[in-house]
This record gives structure tokens, sequence and C-alpha cells, in this order.
């Protein structure tokens, strides 16, 4: 049975799950959001031949291609070079890219609502009224600014080192810049001044021409919606949550693009599966559960690499939330052993 499923935004899981919806025959309404400026992407081989396995085609258009990656996460000396193939890209940009694809082969996806009904929601935002607030591991920020490679330096190698308080990553942009990246262990003030400082502590010092004039502090804790699935009832679309919206890892595992393409791929299976004839009920348990699994492995990760690397108290903290996350995960996971796990109607 064909079903019409209403898609709101445009980021990677959202045009994704419209994607695969599209090609097998549904009719999807696309509401695109406007971009907010060019963002560097890393994607690692295993996620750009997800990518290009999904959309019959990757990224096209300027980007820039990494070799290797040298980690020192734990203090001494670091790991010997690793041959690692990445390239970066710039998300916006690939985004447009998908969607101007989606446009090409399903003209009527993109454009006004249509009106009929929706039978269900699938977006990376919860909507206003959606229950359940997300559960977070912690405080933890992402800073981040670019600046310039020093002269003669290699713009193939991406780079990870740690100083007592945060971990920091160097991604070559290609054109001399480079993105600088670093993770502490909760809210900052003075985001462009501290990231200057973690650099000073920092081997990769010499590697950039000065420190980034400008810098943002967003927080990147890891976090799982507790309902990111609620299947329809008589007058209520169902809803899927993709995407950061559904879950959120620490960038430190570097399959953020990766989880939230897997997360469209498992809603278009849900909504393909219930159209088919099964009770959507037992689906969208299927998918809480597996994202809480997922969300459970990957804060069981987090609580054996951190305490490697950071003896400063203040990352005890975050340690700490992903311990107390990680039993509210299993403490719901009991619960719903017997039972559908479905959020509470508004």
């Amino acid at each position: 049975m064909t079903v019409t499923i209403a898609i709101a935004g445009s980021g990677l899981a959202e045009l994704t799950c419209a994607w695969l919806l599209a090609s097998r025959g549904h009719r999807v309404r696309l509401r695109p959001r406007p971009a907010h400026g060019s963002r560097p992407l890393l994607l690692g081989e295993d996620t750009l031949a997800l990518l290009g396995s999904l959309w019959g085609a990757g990224p096209s258009g300027e980007s820039h291609r990494l070799t290797h990656r040298h980690v020192r996460w734990a203090p001494g000396p670091p790991d010997p070079p690793l041959a690692q193939s990445a390239t970066v890209v710039d998300g916006a940009l690939l985004c447009r890219q998908l969607l101007d694809r989606l446009a090409t082969h399903h003209p009527d996806t993109v454009g006004p609502d249509g009106p009929d009904t929706p039978r269900w929601t699938v977006t990376a935002d919860p909507p206003p009224g959606h229950p359940g607030e997300h559960w977070t591991a912690g405080r933890r920020h992402l800073l981040a600014g670019e600046a310039p490679l020093a002269p003669g330096q290699d713009d193939t190698t991406a780079r990870l080192d740690r100083t007592d308080l945060a971990w920091l990553h160097l991604t070559p942009l290609g054109n001399g810049r480079a993105l600088l990246q670093a993770m502490v262990p909760g809210p900052v003030a003075r985001p462009t001044h501290l990231l200057g400082r973690l650099l000073t502590a920092s081997v990769l010092a010499p590697r950039l021409l000065h420190p980034p004039e400008t810098a943002v502090a967003l927080p990147a804790a890891p976090r799982l919606h507790p309902f990111p699935a609620a299947a329809p009832a008589a007058r209520t679309p169902g809803t899927l949550l993709v995407g950061a919206g559904a879950i959120r890892y620490d960038p430190l595992s570097g399959t953020g693009t990766a989880q939230a393409l897997r997360t469209a791929i498992l809603a278009a299976a849900v909504i393909g599966s219930a159209a088919a004839g099964t009770d959507p009920g037992p689906l969208c348990a299927h998918y809480t559960t597996r994202l809480r699994t997922a969300f459970h492995e990957h804060l069981a990760t987090c609580a054996r690499l951190y305490p490697q690397a950071f003896p400063d108290p203040s990352w005890q903290h975050e340690l700490n939330a992903c311990g107390a996350v990680t039993f509210t995960c299993l403490a719901a996971a009991r619960r719903s052993a017997n039972r559908y796990d479905r959020p509470p109607r508004r």
C-alpha cells in the first residue's frame, strides 16, 4: 500500500529517508529548511560507500582528500600514523546536491503539501508536544574554529592530540586551511580564548600559522531521545525522529554521519513494513530498541576511552553522566521488554 509521508527538514537523514521512500513509490512531502552556511564534514571511506550505495552517487564538486590519521590519545608518544582514507566536504553543499537529485528524480516530492493527510512524519527536530526530553550523557562542548596551516605542513593527515583538559583534532581542509576542534568537559564562556590556550598546550601548535581568530562552542555530549518513534493513531500521524534529533554520538567516534544515515534507513524500513500490513506498534518499539542498544554500546566505549586520557577531575562528571544514562537505558529496556514502548499521546 502506498502511504503519504511528511519529511520536515533537509539534513542528510531527512533527505535520505525521503529518497528511499520516494524510490519505493510512496508519496513524500518534503519541507526543506534553510541552510546555514558552510559546514566542514569529514567522511570516512565506509561512510562514503554507504552514501553512494543509498543515493547512487557521492559528493561532487570541491573536496579535500586525506590519506592518514595520527593519534596521541594517552600521555606519551603518539601512535604511528595510520593509513586511513577520508574526504572533507562541505556538508551544507552536500545536502543541497542531494536535494537537487531528489527533486530531479522525484519532482513531486519537493514542494507544497498535498491535500491528503500524512500517515507518518519524519524529522530530526522533535515537533511541539512530542513527549520526552533527550537523555544527555554529560555537559561537554566542542570548540571549533578555522586557521591557516603553517608553511610546509602536511595537509593529507588528520591529527588527534590531547592535553590534561581536552582532546583536539586538526583536520586539513585544503587550500592551506585547517579546522581545529577541541572537546572540553563543560560549557565555555570564551571559546576563542580557550581554544587558543589548548592549542598552545598541544603538539599541534606548530602546525598552524596562528590560532583560530574566531571559534564557536557547541553542545556535543552524546544524547538519545527516549521516544524516537510513535505509531500512528486514529487522527495523529506516526512520528519517527532521525539523525541527531534521535541519537547523537560523541564526535570522537567519527561515525555521526554514518549513524544519521542508518536512522534514515531504519525509519524507511519501519514505514515500508507498516504500509505492507505489519502492526506499526512493534515496528516502532523495534526502532526504539535498536537506537537504545546502539547508544548503550557507544556510552560503554566513551566510559572506557575517556579515563585513559584525562586525569583532570572535571572529566569525572562526564564519566558519571555516561554511567547514569546507561542505567536509564537499561531500565527502560527492561520496562519495555514485554510491551510496546509507546510515549503518551498529547
